[in-house]
């Protein structure tokens, strides 16, 4: 503790802290991969009152394991989750052929393919890093970090996932050209230096910048500097290099061949000419080998000695260049074994290694002899500490060609899937990546599907109106217009496509009650609708009908407005729960009841609130407010709006309000009613139902001085 500031407690007090009866606590963050560290009390302690009030104690301390990725990475990350989503639809199409993808040519050519992206990519992000340029911010990864990617992976790439058809050809020049590419030696600037004088040879760095160009397999080069030796004041040297030319210009590889058996008949006449030319080295008198600045001779026989494949030679030669392992081991597969294979190299390379270990400080060099000595479960371990990056897109490479075991541990995880989920951990750091997060994880089984769903559900949706951000405003405003839009989208979107369901539902539901909370009803039946969620539509509904209780009318019909079409969505909706389609359609109806009483348009008013209680859409603890609603129409002094058919009804449901009341069944009937009124109590909503009760008795009165009453008898009248 003593590294977190301010120092929770001072360094060898650790004692004191523990009698202090405070215990270390930590808690996750459920958004991200970041911890909160503090001090809380110990249960079992009773902590003494300075304890409680030391504020060194209150402290909350937050970490992370990892560093958000900034741009450059984020990039990275983005572009390079395209690469791997292809790699699991190969793997979903193989799956489906019932074929194995690592004897497949078809996925094995896929795979290729797929590789030399990886390594496009991680060379793109290498230049990219490495330009002078300004940025808006300092880079995460330098260039180098991304080389040493770029490197792997097309080692990788170029030992496990060849060409169908060239897995067992002789690997020499494959392995040259990666040594060429990656690990440039000579150097250009050299070249440059050299070629810029007038006699080369006498420049200390001649015959190193000669003897490398020849050992890489650098044939212009090569016979440009060999060229320059025709001006050497030895008659010998100059005729050696005469002779050496040719043979460095003209040496056989096997891309130059359409059958390996002509590239071995063509290998072993060159090595006669070779033969040839060290005869005449050999006889070169032991006075005249040396010029006044160098032993020419002795640098001569190297070369000579290479192109005979010497074993000796090419260890001692490489080394003194400076070169390392590697290089000697491509050198060996052009030079000294011309038909090794890539089955042949660990036993090649476990030599070499006894005698020329790598940097177990470099990394990179580590994962490089790991891949050379075919032990993929150890470049995952030595990946995994360059960049967990390059350990889990390996590992999902390696499943697919056999490479490590697809069974699961006793954690109930294959080893590729171990990778991925770290990686996924690593991605956590920046929420923003969830959904690249959600792709990953879904591929590894049900634990991942699990861990994808926990996800799912922490991402912020978003919904409340913002108050400055004017993008976040237009998707707010999309979504409150019935446009499934931004996060929102996006998670059903991610939902949908790996087939979570249970967490689309779950989403739905959590914007059903946000949409709740800031009265967008008929956006949070929708969403109630979609996750199924009847009880939580029946809360819905219970909170629109509480607008009419405590705001009126008028604002009740304003607010559920817009329900209309999800009421038809759900009618239509066969898994629909009967009973909260039924409430919801009460809710609907009463809305249009209310909006055409206050719109004028009172015949039609009353034929919808007679019809919700002929139909029984009105629960029979609302009946009593419908009939209190009933009398505006009911004194109507203008118009008789009901039939006395209709009226007959709405005096039956009264008189079984006061009858079940009576019985003990008031609060069935009343309660809503009660809440109505300015002191919500039984009294005053019996009060109310004696006006209607007056209101009835009155209309009736003026049914039978008319006729029969209602519209009927208006119609016989006229």
């Amino acid at each position: 503790m003593p590294a977190l500031l301010p120092p929770l407690f001072q360094q060898g007090r650790s004692d004191e802290f523990a009698r202090s009866g405070k215990i270390l606590s930590l808690a996750a963050s459920p958004r991200d991969d970041a911890v909160a560290l503090f001090a809380s009390s110990n249960g079992n302690v009773q902590l003494p009152q300075e304890n409680e009030s030391s504020s060194s104690q209150r402290n909350i301390y937050f970490a992370r394991p990892h560093d958000a990725p900034t741009s450059e990475r984020r990039i990275f990350v983005t572009d390079t989750s395209i690469i791997f989503a292809a790699m699991q639809k190969l793997r979903s199409d193989a799956r489906a052929r019932n074929v194995d993808m690592s004897e497949d040519d078809t996925c094995v050519r896929a795979m290729n393919k797929l590789t030399l992206d990886y390594i496009n990519f991680c060379k793109e992000c290498c230049v990219y890093c490495s330009r002078d340029m300004p940025r808006s911010e300092p880079l995460q990864f330098s260039a180098e970090h991304y080389r040493r990617l770029y490197t792997c992976f097309s080692l990788f790439s170029m030992l496990y996932v060849p060409e169908p058809g060239y897995d067992s050809v002789p690997v020499g020049d494959e392995l040259m050209e990666w040594l060429n590419v990656h690990y440039v030696e000579p150097t250009t600037e050299e070249g440059d230096h050299l070629s810029s004088l007038e006699r080369p040879w006498e420049d200390e760095t001649f015959w190193p910048y000669l003897t490398r160009a020849v050992v890489r397999g650098l044939s212009r080069a090569s016979s440009f500097f060999l060229d320059t030796l025709s001006g050497h004041p030895s008659p010998f040297l100059q005729e050696l290099s005469k002779h050496l030319m040719p043979l460095v210009t003209n040496h056989p590889r096997l891309h130059q061949f359409t059958a390996e058996r002509d590239f071995a008949i063509a290998a072993r006449r060159w090595h006669d000419k070779v033969k040839g030319l060290r005869l005449e080295l050999d006889r070169v008198p032991e006075d005249v080998r040396e010029d006044s600045f160098e032993n020419w001779w002795g640098r001569i026989d190297d070369i000579v000695g290479i192109l005979e494949g010497r074993e000796e030679v090419v260890k001692r030669v490489c080394i003194d260049l400076g070169g390392d392992w590697k290089e000697v081991c491509a050198v060996w597969c052009v030079f000294v074994n011309t038909r090794i294979r890539r089955a042949e190299l660990p036993d090649l390379v476990s030599d070499l290694l006894d005698e020329m270990p790598p940097d177990p400080t470099n990394l990179e060099d580590v994962v490089h002899s790991a891949m050379f000595l075919g032990k993929p479960t150890n470049v995952l371990a030595e990946a995994q500490r360059l960049d967990i990056w390059l350990a889990a897109h390996l590992a999902d490479m390696m499943e697919a060609l056999d490479l490590i075991d697809k069974e699961p541990d006793d954690s109930e995880l294959t080893l590729r899937e171990h990778y991925i989920l770290s990686y996924c951990e690593y991605m956590r750091s920046d929420p923003g990546l969830w959904r690249i997060t959600v792709d990953y994880l879904c591929t590894c089984g049900e634990i991942g599907q699990q861990m994808a769903d926990e996800v799912l559900m922490r991402v912020p949706l978003r919904l409340q109106p913002p108050k400055d951000a004017a993008d976040a405003d237009e998707e707010s405003a999309r979504i409150r217009s019935g446009t499934l839009a931004g996060v929102l989208k996006e998670v059903n979107a991610s939902c949908y496509e790996h087939k979570r369901e249970a967490v689309r539902r779950m989403v739905c539901r959590i914007a059903a009650q946000t949409f709740m909370k800031e009265n967008e009803y008929g956006l949070a039946v929708s969403y109630c609708v979609s996750a199924e969620d009847w009880t939580g539509l029946g809360h819905v509904v219970d909170r629109m009908l509480d607008v009419y209780i405590t705001h009126g009318p008028q604002q009740y019909a304003r607010s559920v407005a817009k329900i209309a079409p999800s009421l038809q969505t759900l009618r239509a909706e066969s898994k629909a729960n009967g009973i909260f389609v039924y409430r919801l359609m009460f809710a609907v109806r009463f809305a249009e009841f209310h909006h055409r009483r206050l719109s004028g348009d009172l015949q039609e008013a009353a034929f919808d609130l007679v019809s919700m209680l002929r139909e029984e859409i009105a629960p029979k603890s609302w009946w009593a407010v419908l009939l209190s609603d009933a009398v505006e129409l009911l004194q109507n002094s203008e118009n008789m709006f009901f039939t006395s058919v209709d009226a007959t009804l709405l005096l039956h449901r009264l008189e079984e309000i006061h009858i079940r009341s009576s019985q003990g069944s008031a609060d069935e009937y009343l309660a809503i009613l009660a809440r109505t009124t300015k002191t919500g109590g039984e009294a005053h909503a019996l009060q109310r139902l004696q006006v209607v009760r007056l209101a009835l008795a009155r209309y009736y009165a003026k049914c039978a001085v008319i006729g029969v009453g209602g519209r009927t008898v208006i119609g016989a009248v006229h």
